[in-house]
């Protein structure tokens, strides 16, 4: 069936601009965008079966969450109190908190029980007119476990009217059961967690976390040789608390994106151009922890890295319900424009997850995903605090009951 959706203004953020189209008729066939443009130039050769007034909408890309840790297990809200009454983030993982304490919930909770309290968290992003979402395992550790909640991730994918890509993060943290062996366990990811669950079609790409508390850049470049040795693509935080350089290593495999990078430096931008690496800003964490080294904006801005910005949902540094918020945030704590930041969401967000040619604007031949947002202008999505914007979802051609 062909729908002509007419009576609003696109935002269509085509080349990361706003790229508006007043008074505008977009023309879905099936689950794809057949024609867009003025109204009145709306050819009449196109048959149209079915008629949606949008009602003088705004109408933007459906929003894409390229970085959260979704599913997971129990809750660190415990911590967060302790944090604030001035106990340490060392003296927490001392007494068995931090991941730590994630990693033993999500290895003691069932697949079931995962996937009910992931799916509350997605379906606030869902609300708040996500319509791709990306989510990385790296809250189990052992082969069992991250099978778990890849198969986790699958299923929402599977289950919701959501575009949902698979992240594999084993080399996220130490497992206890490796304590100061990581060299053993970067082997065990790379020999045995990689292979079985890439073989189970369960990984659309790679991540790793390289940092002094984490991984060195040379586990995770062996994490990247096994990716890409399996053809997957990959993926890095990097650059969040410490320069180690990782996102000019992520630059030389070619990833998707490197994430954080608070820390990062002009050589590490030139790298991520070169490449086209994507560089993915996560202003949930960066308020939440109170960092205040800020992410070389003039330096990725001079270099024109395409800049993406996500919630980092998780439960320990980022436990973000809505990008919308995260939009607000990378305006006023990383001083991008708001249009800066809803192509961060949008365009940028999708070439950071490896689904450019068809997701991320509103194009002929794309995927029909979009919001029409009840407000004034583009920039009312970055301006308004909380709160749930009136909206009409459509994800591939169909209106979603959100």
């Amino acid at each position: 069936m062909k729908t002509l959706w007419q009576h609003c203004h696109v935002a269509s953020m085509a080349q990361g601009a706003y790229s508006i189209i007043e008074d505008a008729a977009i023309v879905t066939s099936a689950s794809r965008i057949e024609w867009i443009g003025p109204r009145h130039a709306l050819p009449d050769t196109i048959d149209v079966e079915r008629h949606e007034d949008l009602g003088g909408a705004w109408v933007t890309p459906g929003l894409i969450d390229c970085h959260t840790h979704t599913v997971f297990g129990g809750n660190r809200s415990g911590e967060f109190e302790q944090r604030l009454q001035g106990v340490s983030y060392a003296e927490i993982a001392k007494a068995g908190g931090g991941i730590a304490s994630t990693v033993r919930a999500t290895r003691a909770a069932s697949e079931d029980e995962l996937y009910a309290s992931a799916l509350r968290r997605v379906q606030a992003l869902m609300r708040d007119g996500v319509t791709t979402l990306e989510i990385k395992s790296g809250y189990g550790l052992d082969l069992a476990s991250e099978r778990k909640l890849l198969k986790v991730i699958r299923r929402l994918g599977e289950q919701l009217p959501l575009t949902v890509r698979a992240t594999c993060l084993a080399a996220h943290a130490l497992p206890p059961e490796y304590v100061e062996r990581s060299d053993d366990y970067i082997s065990h990811i790379c020999d045995e967690m990689l292979p079985a669950l890439a073989a189970e079609g369960l990984v659309d790409a790679v991540d790793a976390f390289c940092e002094y508390l984490a991984f060195s850049p040379a586990q995770v470049e062996r994490v990247f040789c096994k990716a890409h040795e399996l053809g997957l693509p990959v993926k890095l935080h990097a650059e969040q608390l410490s320069s180690l350089h990782g996102s000019s290593l992520a630059a030389r495999y070619k990833a998707l994106s490197a994430d954080h990078l608070e820390f990062m430096d002009e050589a590490d931008a030139i790298a991520m151009a070169a490449a086209g690496t994507v560089a993915v800003l996560l202003p949930g964490a960066f308020y939440f922890l109170r960092e205040t080294q800020l992410p070389p904006m003039e330096a990725l801005r001079k270099h024109g890295v395409k800049i993406a910005i996500a919630s980092d949902l998780n439960p320990g540094t980022s436990p973000a319900l809505s990008v919308r918020l995260m939009i607000n945030m990378a305006c006023t704590l990383f001083r991008m424009t708001p249009e800066e930041a809803l192509a961060g969401v949008t365009t940028h967000a999708a070439t950071a997850l490896g689904l450019g040619d068809s997701h991320g604007t509103l194009e002929v031949g794309k995927v029909a995903d979009f919001v029409a947002w009840d407000i004034e202008r583009p920039a009312d999505l970055a301006y308004w605090l909380g709160g749930d914007l009136h909206k009409r979802v459509v994800r591939h051609g169909v209106e979603l009951n959100v």
